[in-house]
């Protein structure tokens, strides 16, 4: 028992050093990028004039009027010119060395109606513009167009799949309900287990070295154990990120596939609902504002959005499926999400949110199996009024637990001691994004704490417990390079695993032609 108290202090020491000197670094870096954008860097990336100091910038974020949800993907451009941006997940846009004067901002989305509009750029400045889009319900000659395909044209992915709710929606669904779990299992180099788990198997690798983040935090074990259903509510889902070969220093921590989950924001304009039941469960979505947003002056808005669904196969399929068991299916679970985000009015936001995940399956007269997930986080977008670099932040709390009890074969009706096992830790990490013309340079950096506990009793009815503490630190570069038709990516990740001691550097590089 001392063993383990003196251990824990000395983790808890370390975490305080290593708090303390992340923070630091992040005060050091937020300073540098800020003096920097007030100074006027000088960085050549224009052949005209070193000096960035006689150009312009125009910058905004990209809603749709209906619901106030940033548009992904929306193409933002001079008009008569080659020159714009498209809109990241946040829905922001940033246009830079530009010459002061009159420009025609061109905003187009073929799902909306096209916006233009007059401004006036002035030198050395950074002009914000905010547009809201509004769904183009004329009739088209069709013809077909990709946001995916105009993004491969400067990105450098290997081996990715990016999957929206529209997407997922054209698999054939178990229980006539999308889901990701479902759609995985169609990507190439997926191989499940099916039920008991649902593990999946990519590209050869472990299920532990698949990295599993929603809104920036690690999900362990997001597949229920029926083996066809997540965890993630497809109708609160942004878009799915599929690494499943290499990716950028971005990530680290997993040597297989990485899945990037980002959820959408509550609607910003009226409060709305809705209810989905099938033969397998039922789930729930309501969402509204708190703040409604104002198109006129494009204030700062507030607004939630909270997800629930369970099943009840163990009781339907009694009925519905009586030739597979008459008792009916073990298996029953229950997810839920909120979420509540903050809007700025230059394009800054701050998300909260939180999750429960559960799942029992109980076989009769065999064994109990259980498993619980919970999380609390905040990320936020910081862009400065004066500075052509985005600030993220991320903190998250997580918390895995999974329990199995047995019933004794020997002394009959009575039940073993459970085996348990369980992990619990934070996340805590900042990026930064400068936009150099076409190019873009981000670095950012981040900590991990974890505790794992195993315990369980022997055939003596003796307890063994095992707990230990881990603590990562990261950094990265990751940069961007756009030479005509030539893209290079290069980038750089370096791991410490504290409680080994051990360093990894990770240089990357990627090249598109």
């Amino acid at each position: 028992m001392y063993f383990l108290i003196e251990n824990n202090f000395i983790f808890e020491q370390n975490m305080r050093n290593y708090l303390k000197s992340i923070l630091s670094l992040s005060l050091i870096l937020f300073g540098l990028a800020s003096t920097k954008a007030q100074s006027g860097v000088q960085l050549n990336y224009g052949k005209t004039s070193k000096n960035t100091s006689q150009y312009s910038t125009v910058r905004g974020t990209i809603y749709e009027k209906e619901t106030g949800e940033p548009s992904f993907g929306t193409n933002v451009k001079i008009k008569g010119t080659g020159i714009g941006a498209s809109t990241d997940l946040n829905g922001y846009y940033q246009i830079n060395k530009l010459l002061e004067g009159e420009i025609i901002l061109e905003v187009t989305n073929i799902e909306f109606k096209t916006i233009e509009l007059a401004i006036v750029l002035k030198k050395g400045k950074i002009t914000t513009k905010n547009f809201f889009l509004e769904i183009n319900d004329e009739i088209l000659n069709e013809f077909e167009y990709s946001a995916e395909a105009e993004d491969r044209k400067t990105e450098v992915k290997i081996s990715v799949i990016t999957a929206t709710p529209k997407d997922m929606a054209r698999v054939v669904a178990i229980g006539g309900e999308p889901d990701f779990a479902q759609y995985l299992q169609t990507t190439p180099g997926v191989v499940t287990t099916g039920d008991q788990g649902g593990q999946m198997y990519i590209r050869g690798g472990s299920p532990i070295q698949n990295k599993v983040l929603l809104d920036g935090m690690t999900i362990y074990n997001p597949f229920h154990s029926i083996g066809f259903f997540s965890v993630f509510d497809i109708d609160i889902m942004r878009s799915a990120d599929i690494y499943t070969g290499g990716f950028s220093a971005k990530y680290g921590g997993r040597i297989s596939s990485i899945m990037d989950i980002t959820t959408i924001d509550g609607n910003k304009k009226r409060h709305s609902g809705k209810i989905s039941v099938n033969p397998f469960g039922s789930k729930l979505k309501i969402e509204g504002p708190i703040k409604k947003l104002n198109e006129e002056n494009s204030n700062s808005s507030a607004s939630y959005i909270f997800s629930g669904k369970t099943s009840y196969l163990e009781q339907t399929s009694k009925k519905l499926y009586s030739y597979i068991d008459s008792n009916g299916l073990p298996f029953n679970f229950t997810d839920l999400y909120g979420k509540i985000s903050i809007n700025g009015i230059t394009g800054s936001k701050v998300n909260f949110f939180g999750f429960s995940y559960s799942d029992k399956v109980k076989y009769k007269a065999v064994s109990d199996l259980n498993w619980n997930s919970w999380g609390v986080g905040s990320n936020f977008v910081l862009v400065p009024s004066n500075s052509p670099v985005l600030i993220m932040g991320k903190f998250n709390i997580t918390d895995y637990k999974i329990s199995l009890a047995e019933l004794d074969p020997i002394n009959s009706g009575e039940t073993l001691d459970p085996r348990e096992s369980r992990i619990n830790g934070f996340n805590l990490g900042f990026d930064f994004k400068y936009f150099l013309g076409e190019n873009e340079i981000k670095y950012g950096i981040e900590v991990n704490g974890f505790t794992t506990d195993f315990n369980f009793f022997n055939s003596v009815g003796r307890k063994i417990e095992q707990k230990n503490n881990t603590t990562e630190l990261a950094g990265y570069i990751d940069t961007k390079i756009i030479k005509g038709l030539l893209v290079i990516n290069p980038s750089f990740r370096a791991q410490y695993y504290a409680s080994l001691r051990n360093f990894s550097p990770e240089p990357r590089i990627g090249l598109k032609v």
